[in-house]
């Protein structure tokens, strides 16, 4: 192979590579019409790359049920990405893990701590948990906030 083909075959690979991880990932938010705090999450999702396919629901319970959130986890919007849910203001980090987690049917945020994702009041930051649901049902904590700073 001559070394321009190869070179124009590397190029283009490389190209290739470049436009699929450009790629938005995509994630279904359902909600209720009348949250404020939902469309706050929805626009740090998008600005941390995410498309948001916004869906307006009547009867949120509903789609908690068939998602198989429980109701002990539930928060005021629900969000589904590659399969799993995505229960109340879960922090970006947290949903890239999940998507690298084979075990987990989804994760949770409950209620509506402030300080999380979509709910910022200047300095308040309450202490929250990312709860991971297994396959089997288990609660797991898969992280705490805020996060803990290291000791210098």
């Amino acid at each position: 192979m001559s070394r321009r083909l190869t070179t124009a075959a590397l190029a283009a690979l490389l190209l290739s590579g470049a436009a699929q991880a450009a790629q938005p990932l995509i994630i279904d938010v359902h909600r209720d019409a009348n949250c404020g705090c939902c469309k706050d999450w929805i626009t740090y999702l998008e600005n941390n790359g995410f498309e948001v396919r916004d869906h307006v629901e009547r009867n949120m319970n509903t789609v908690k049920q068939d998602l198989g959130v429980k109701p002990r986890l539930a928060s005021c919007h629900t969000g589904v990405i590659d399969g799993k849910f995505v229960e109340g203001h879960v922090p970006v980090a947290q949903i890239l893990e999940l998507r690298k987690r084979p075990d987990l049917l989804g994760i949770a945020v409950p209620g509506m701590p402030a300080g999380s994702p979509g709910m910022e009041y200047g300095d308040v930051k309450h202490p929250y948990q990312v709860i991971g649901i297994t396959r089997t049902g288990r609660e797991r904590v898969i992280a705490n906030y805020p996060l803990e700073q290291a000791a210098h």
